[in-house]
């Protein structure tokens, strides 16, 4: 999990997948995961997806800038308009600032 801080921004991705190209969507979601890891103001990824196919993907960056620079990516673009045409039944996007975060593990 990724360290926030009372001014990070999340952006929370949830989505519906279909059933069409599982091998295209496993490779694109890698490659959009190392490429987000790149970007400047990147704090981290938390990702679940359950058997029926809805996931949610949490996104954290340092502002909304940044936040917006990965939205405006020209990769991700493309990756987005791809998962639109063929891997979503519907998705919802919210973003949303940290206003408190805490962590906690098993003694």
């Amino acid at each position: 999990m990724a360290k926030l801080s009372c001014s990070t921004i999340s952006v929370i991705f949830v989505a519906k997948r279909t059933e069409l190209d599982a091998d295209g969507y496993a490779r694109a979601a890698a490659m959009m995961d190392e490429l987000a890891a790149r970007q400047e103001g990147y704090v981290g990824m938390d990702s679940v997806r359950g058997a029926d196919g809805l996931g949610i993907t949490v996104s954290y960056w340092t502002d909304e800038a940044s936040a917006k620079a990965w939205r405006d990516h020209p990769d991700h673009a493309a990756i987005r308009d791809a998962g639109r045409d063929r891997w979503y039944s519907d998705y919802s996007l919210h973003v949303a600032q940290v206003i408190r975060s805490y962590d906690w593990k098993k003694p």
